[in-house]
């Protein structure tokens, strides 16, 4: 018997999908990272709660009892596998052969290759007795497992279903959308950093290393044809504001100019197939330690920054965590600094821009030392604070200044 493309794409879809047992991964390569049974590491992940009798419900941030994921641990496996496949592919058989390709490529890639929105209509499919939409099931069959409801859910500023609310069609690619860190009341102590004298310490910017002009354009004799070009000074994006400059560090060596951006997104990574923005990897410096090295290894599809109506949102694409520190993430009046863990496939709020507003009204004094309300910092793959060797940020190997062009 003859078998259609269409059959065979729909069986590889089946073959790539998450089997938890052998791949789920929550992404903490930090060898150095503290963790501990039944309590948050750094930030309050959904995934990090205990979830043996508790379940969420998606309309707000308490936890409720029973739910989705309390009927399918309950289910014998076979049963559950059952009810996914019947599931799947009765969303499958709605897609035609080009969304097929489209969704099998952003699979397969794991989303390193930009890909289509693949458009489906909003109808919910039964699982384990309970209606699921299609973000939710296609998120749980390539990517997260143990994915409850799509509140958890957030598309991304490049996908069509970004700000549509109760549309009749959705994406269903689940490189399309990232999954939300959960709240975090109170912040973990171990996340707090009591602010030392070493903490206002200034950069020593004089021995910044720059790998190339501060304004050397992207066609310049020093740049051969095929190389990576900077889409910071296209023409295009010269026409418009910069909303933010991204500085890379080393330690406490900065390397390279200041990349301004332009675009409501930019990619940040390291090794990215087909991949456009601010690349790590062409930055070079003549001594690199086996440290900064490894790390850099590590930073892979890097990050997503997006400005977006109500702040600045990073999601993380890598594998491997990244840390963070914004104004609008500490303690209002406090003088604390607070560092949020974001896992892969993740994405954060950076920066609120109420809660900036907020914040210049409502501090009675000036912070001590060097500060900017409008710097947002974050760390590949290492973490600091008082749980970790490195105290402070200028000790990590590879970490980003976001300088954000507001009320500048």
């Amino acid at each position: 018997m003859f078998r259609t493309k269409r059959s065979g794409l729909v069986r590889r879809l089946w073959r790539s999908r998450l089997i938890p047992d052998r791949d789920e991964d929550n992404g903490t390569g930090d060898n150095d990272e503290l963790s501990a049974p039944g309590r948050t590491v750094t930030c309050c992940l959904f995934k990090d709660r205990d979830h043996s009798e508790l379940s969420r419900d998606p309309g707000s941030c308490q936890l409720t009892r029973g739910g989705p994921h309390e009927a399918q641990q309950a289910m014998p496996r076979a049963l559950l596998e059952h009810e996914l496949k019947s599931a799947a592919h009765c969303l499958l058989k709605r897609l035609k052969e080009r969304a097929l390709d489209a969704l099998l490529e952003a699979v397969e890639s794991r989303g390193g290759v930009p890909s289509d929105c693949v458009m489906v209509s909003q109808t919910d499919l039964r699982l384990a007795g309970h209606a699921a939409s299609p973000p939710l099931l296609v998120c749980k069959l390539y990517r997260w497992a143990d994915l409850q409801h799509e509140a958890q859910l957030k598309p991304l500023c490049e996908c069509t279903s970004f700000g549509v609310q109760d549309s009749a069609i959705v994406c269903c690619n689940p490189y399309h959308y990232s999954r939300l860190c959960g709240p975090e009341s109170p912040p973990p102590p171990y996340s707090r950093l009591a602010l030392k004298e070493e903490d206002h310490k200034p950069l020593d910017r004089s021995d910044s290393t720059v790998s190339y002009s501060e304004s050397e354009p992207a066609n310049s004799p020093n740049s051969s044809p095929g190389e990576f070009s900077d889409a910071s000074l296209s023409p295009d994006a010269m026409k418009q504001a910069h909303w933010c400059n991204v500085a890379y560090w080393e330690h406490r060596t900065r390397v390279g100019r200041l990349y301004t951006v332009y675009e409501h997104s930019v990619s940040i990574f390291y090794d990215l197939p087909q991949g456009t923005g601010f690349c790590l990897g062409q930055l070079s410096l003549e001594q690199r330690s086996s440290t900064v090295q490894r790390t850099r290894g590590k930073i892979g599809y890097g990050i997503l920054l997006s400005k977006e109506p109500d702040g600045i949102w990073a999601y993380n694409r890598s594998h491997h965590p990244i840390f963070v520190n914004s104004p609008t993430l500490d303690v209002p009046s406090g003088r604390t600094l607070v560092v949020r863990k974001v896992m892969p496939g993740y994405s954060i709020k950076v920066f609120d821009y109420e809660r900036s507003c907020l914040l210049r009204h409502t501090l009675d004094t000036e912070p001590d030392g060097p500060y900017d309300p409008n710097s947002v910092r974050i760390s590949f793959a290492k973490g600091w604070g008082p749980c970790y060797s490195r105290q402070f940020i200028t000790s990590c190997p590879c970490w980003l200044e976001i300088l954000l062009n507001n009320h500048r």
